[in-house]
């Protein structure tokens, strides 16, 4: 019988591994084995908190896309400055974190997101970690310009994110985090420097 309290701390466990093994060896390689090895556990253990490698894969998934969320509100609540271009530079800066993009981290996204092509549950997942991106950046757009603008302003911003993060991933090289968050801005600053034409017209 396992002991109380050690359900989270097995789950995470296998979390890292599965992180740690498809940094090694890409989601294709990384099987129940290699995973439960890495994490120290039987084959047995994956099966009882995940059923399977599609769970544990979701369960990784949810776990990038929490630090995410984590990372972006933390950030928020720290903010002394409650304009739309301070919260809408948290976002990017959350984007950017350390967390999602280290070696281990992409590789697992950009696994993911070849896989939620032809599996629907990580399918569902995608769309909620991209709806969430959308709309928190709409949501920042909208307090200054039109319904539309706002929402031209934030499928632009959310693919330059997008766009930025997979180029640095493919670069094999270290991501350039302080060069994406400048270009994210510049993006930005330039869509919310519509508000002041629209006053002017």
């Amino acid at each position: 019988m396992p002991k109380v309290g050690m359900q989270p701390i097995r789950r995470q466990q296998l979390i890292e591994a599965t992180l740690q093994a498809v940094d090694r060896v890409g989601m294709g390689d990384a099987s129940i084995a290699l995973i439960a090895r890495l994490a120290g556990v039987s084959n047995g253990i994956i099966s009882h908190y995940f059923q399977d490698k599609n769970g544990l894969i979701a369960a990784t998934m949810r776990y990038l896309m929490n630090v995410l969320s984590e990372n972006v509100t933390a950030r928020r609540l720290a903010l002394g400055d409650n304009s739309p271009r301070a919260h809408l530079q948290v976002i990017i800066e959350g984007n950017f974190d350390a967390s999602q993009v280290n070696g281990p981290a992409m590789k697992t996204w950009l696994a993911f997101w070849a896989t939620s092509m032809h599996q629907p549950s990580l399918h569902r997942l995608q769309r909620i970690n991209d709806h969430r991106l959308y709309s928190n950046l709409c949501c920042e757009f909208r307090r200054v310009l039109p319904l539309d603008q706002a929402r031209s302003a934030a499928r632009g911003l959310a693919a330059l994110i997008d766009g930025l993060w997979l180029r640095g991933a493919l670069s094999g090289d270290a991501f350039d985090t302080e060069q994406a968050q400048r270009i994210a801005y510049e993006y930005m600053d330039i869509q919310l420097a519509k508000q002041e034409l629209l006053e002017h017209t």
